[in-house]
């Protein structure tokens, strides 16, 4: 009995000690609460017609047809909960990137740069072989294919950029993007000359923007929950991503057990521009159309995710799957304050101070693990 109590405890501990486990419950009270102060909205009904199509509902009053209006929770419905998962999934892929970054040690400010240059440089592309495009008779599939590529290119270049500064020239991380982060934002521009970039070919489009039967988006979601599948993959049962948390948790250490520690800072800075280029590839497909402004501000959005999904700044914690709950909960804050109707410019302000409580608990969490540990030794 007694050994069947002390496996009870020891499972309750683990399931409640978990990061993930925390940021869940913390997503089942922010939903909750949503669901339960946001009030309701009247919108207009669909039906599927014989044609498989969705069409808005209609009566006859008073000789007038007029729109059917149904009353749904403001936060709990199909449409308010799939634009939170596009929204999410856009900063949670690269969320997953930053992940790589910080449990290495590392910090990348220019993540929403890298967007904001990969999306503008596969518009272009994109735009080449759009309907008025110089090349608008070419293959579907193979524009399609070029455009991607390009986009993705130029987001892996920046981050072999980003980590081969760092790796090479020894200089901090902080400042490295810092100042990338510049370069890429006035390079977007400067090829741009600030004009949005749009008019892509439909396949393309029609891709990205692929919806259910209730005419739900759904591919930014799926695309997010490969990343993280894949991520976790890496970082738990390869021995390169175990190596990513040695050297965050032990740079010096890690480098006398053999473990190649600068190649190891190259390849996260990639993995982090790659993910940006995900992102961006998915933002053009959706809306449309991209500029040189994109992104604006989703570098605060993106470490506050990893940070707030348990990534901790001093190095060698952090995973992928966190990276995405962090980011639904960014999101949830945006998506509550509109809900809410509370005054949107809060927004920068609630997220900013969960990031500082996200790292405060972390150094607590560090302190008394270490205190823990000297009492038992």
């Amino acid at each position: 009995m007694d050994t069947a109590k002390r496996i009870t405890v020891r499972a309750r501990t683990a399931l409640f000690g978990m990061q993930e486990g925390g940021l869940l419950v913390v997503i089942f009270l922010l939903g909750a609460i949503l669901t339960l102060f946001g009030g309701t909205v009247k919108v207009p009904k669909f039906q599927t017609n014989a044609q498989g199509e969705r069409e808005r509902v209609f009566e006859v009053v008073k000789g007038e047809r007029v729109p059917v209006l149904e009353e749904r929770n403001k936060f709990l419905n199909a449409q308010n909960l799939t634009q939170l998962a596009k929204d999410t999934s856009f900063i949670g892929i690269m969320a997953v990137g930053a992940t790589f970054v910080i449990i290495a040690g590392q910090i990348d400010l220019s993540v929403a740069a890298i967007y904001a240059l990969a999306s503008v440089v596969g518009a272009m592309v994109f735009r080449a072989f759009g309907p008025t495009g110089a090349l608008a008779g070419a293959d579907p599939t193979e524009a399609m294919l070029l455009g991607m590529m390009a986009c993705l290119t130029v987001a892996i270049m920046c981050g072999v950029l980003n980590g081969a500064m760092v790796v090479a020239l020894r200089v901090h991380p902080f400042i490295i993007t810092l100042g990338t982060m510049a370069i890429y934002r006035g390079e977007a521009f400067v090829i741009t000359n600030g004009q949005s970039v749009g008019d892509f070919p439909e396949t393309f489009r029609n891709l990205i923007r692929w919806e259910t039967g209730d005419g739900l988006t759904v591919v930014p979601l799926i695309v997010l929950l490969v990343v993280v599948v894949i991520a976790t993959v890496y970082l738990v049962c390869l021995v390169p991503g175990r190596h990513v948390y040695a050297v965050g948790g032990n740079e010096l250490a890690s480098q006398f057990s053999g473990i190649r520690v600068r190649t190891i800072k190259l390849k996260v800075f990639i993995y982090s521009g790659l993910t940006a280029g995900v992102a961006a590839l998915l933002a053009i497909g959706y809306y449309g159309s991209a500029t040189s402004g994109d992104g604006q501000g989703y570098e605060l959005d993106v470490i506050a995710a990893a940070v707030v999904g348990g990534a901790s700044l001093s190095g060698g914690k952090g995973s992928a799957l966190g990276a995405l709950l962090g980011a639904l909960i960014i999101k949830m804050i945006d998506n509550g304050i509109v809900i809410l109707g509370i005054d949107q410019n809060y927004s920068r302000i609630i997220i900013g101070a969960a990031v500082i409580i996200a790292v405060v608990l972390d150094q607590f969490g560090g302190w008394w693990t270490r205190r823990r540990m000297a009492r038992e030794a």
